[in-house]
């Protein structure tokens, strides 16, 4: 069974809403492979022989892939099919997923990683565009994405969790076996839920963007890992910084040049889609870094197992849900815009909480307020960001908006990682040079690159609110298949 496009018109999916249990679950699985090998760090190290800059690659490997391929992904799945690219990304995803949990070394757990960012960078726009073309009616489409947003937040706390548990009660190999089920039964039900669709005009994928896409944000997060251990004046740091200038200007002028581009720039003038990408940005920067830091903090400072680790993050996890349902009912009632800011303060004001932190402090004292209230920030904003990202998408265009907002959300993860780690580590190597104890000065940096975050944050709450009030309430909104608000208007601005 095959089909074209469809526009808001078309008769809904009567299987619809199992097609989202079955899509949502495997996205479920992909945002917590961001976040699963965290926890599990100091057994890699231990059982592999892993240096640290390999331990950071084994967490950047699949962001990087995961997000620099992700608009080609939107685009193949467009013209080859997104059933089809998805099945196939889904398979290559578990085939990974088995050579990282049996890896005996370092680089060919690395290696895995990386295969598995390309799985997923298939799966994941593929899916989103199958569930914006599932959901023709406006309300079930806020909830739909609402509930997309709030499983793909979630994943990345269960991803934390789920580490610590196994890591203390089984093996770290098994935070990969366990995706071996999941896949399988997706592959198995998903043909029987979802019909073929593709964009009724083919296009060729844009290979050369792709490329010079991925090799300046592999470089960007190269340098940037860097410059936290050597500095800024090192060749380490220098040679890749200028290779991802030059790749990224490649892109550019590929884009403007090409006659079929990886990213149209007039998709990126979109008022309501560009104030998403910047909250998505921070929103995703601010989220990986907090736990990456959380999480060493825990372990070398405060001395937690990994299973305490992991289980610290229960309270960040019900405060998003809580955050998520309060979304999603707002969303639903008045639009995306009237939770977007909101959501961005209260995880900022949790990251000025958190950056409080002291060497000799405790849980309760320290991280618990402040976990919760990023939490119930985090919950609010996602499923927001997924919405307003996705207004106004032409049906033959899903499969580029999915791909981009995914990009848009991986990337602002590897970037924000890789920048705010690294601004803390340079500060905490300051303190230490200074006399500081190292646990001590460590605290100082991760108390840094927190601040650094809620600014971050803060920064962007401005940005959508300056972009909410530029909107034009008399242009109206142009046929689509998503809009921000349940109404099927724009919330938070024009085309």
């Amino acid at each position: 069974m095959e089909s074209e496009d469809v526009g808001s018109s078309a008769q809904p999916n009567p299987q619809r809403w199992r097609a989202l249990f079955v899509l949502a679950l495997v996205q479920f699985m992909l945002v917590l492979d961001n976040t699963v090998v965290n926890v599990a760090l100091p057994s890699v190290q231990r059982d592999l022989g892993l240096s640290p800059t390999g331990l950071a690659w084994v967490v950047n490997a699949y962001v990087i892939t995961f997000g620099g391929l992700l608009l080609l992904g939107g685009r193949v799945a467009d013209g080859a099919g997104r059933r089809r690219t998805y099945l196939v990304g889904v398979l290559l995803f578990a085939v990974a997923s088995g050579a990282c949990g049996a890896a005996q070394d370092g680089g060919t757990l690395i290696a895995s990683r990386f295969v598995q960012g390309l799985g997923a960078a298939a799966v994941a726009p593929a899916a989103l565009s199958m569930v914006t073309l599932l959901f023709t009616d406006a309300a079930e489409r806020a909830r739909a994405f609402s509930i997309w947003g709030g499983l793909a937040a979630l994943g990345g706390t269960t991803g934390v969790v789920l580490s610590g548990v196994l890591a203390d009660l089984a093996s770290w190999r098994w935070i990969f076996f366990v995706n071996l089920p999941v896949a399988a039964f997706c592959l198995v039900a998903l043909p029987r839920l979802v019909a073929e669709s593709r964009a009724p005009v083919r296009r060729r994928p844009d290979w050369a963007g792709a490329a010079l896409a991925t090799t300046s944000l592999v470089s960007l997060i190269y340098a940037l890992l860097e410059a936290g251990l050597s500095g800024w004046g090192r060749a380490e740091t220098a040679v890749p910084l200028v290779v991802s200038m030059v790749a990224g200007a490649g892109f550019m002028v590929v884009e403007a040049s090409s006659r079929e581009p990886l990213v149209p720039l007039r998709f990126l003038r979109h008022r309501t889609r560009a104030t998403a990408y910047v909250a998505g940005l921070a929103v995703m920067a601010a989220f990986f870094a907090t736990f990456f830091s959380v999480t060493l903090f825990l372990q070398d400072v405060l001395g937690f197992s990994p299973l305490r680790a992991g289980l610290a993050y229960v309270p960040y996890g019900v405060a998003l849900v809580i955050g998520i349902a309060a979304s999603s009912a707002a969303t639903r009632r008045h639009g995306a815009r009237s939770v977007l800011a909101p959501g961005l303060l209260v995880a900022c004001a949790g990251l000025t909480v958190l950056s409080r932190l002291t060497a000799d402090g405790s849980y309760v004292d320290d991280l618990l307020l402040g976990l919760v209230v990023l939490g119930l920030g985090n919950g609010l904003a996602i499923p927001a960001v997924t919405l307003a990202g996705l207004s106004d998408v032409r049906p033959a265009e899903v499969g580029l908006a999915s791909g981009l907002q995914n990009t848009v959300l991986q990337v602002g993860g590897a970037v924000g990682l890789a920048a705010l780690v690294s601004l803390g580590t340079a500060h905490a190597r300051g303190l230490d040079a200074g006399g500081l104890s190292a646990a001590a000065a460590a605290t100082a940096g991760f108390g840094w690159s927190f601040r650094i975050g809620a600014a971050v944050l803060l920064a962007s709450a401005v940005a959508v609110v300056l972009g909410q009030r530029g909107r034009s309430s008399s242009r109206p909104p142009s046929p689509s298949v998503p809009s921000d608000h349940p109404s099927g208007s724009t919330t938070l601005g024009g085309s």
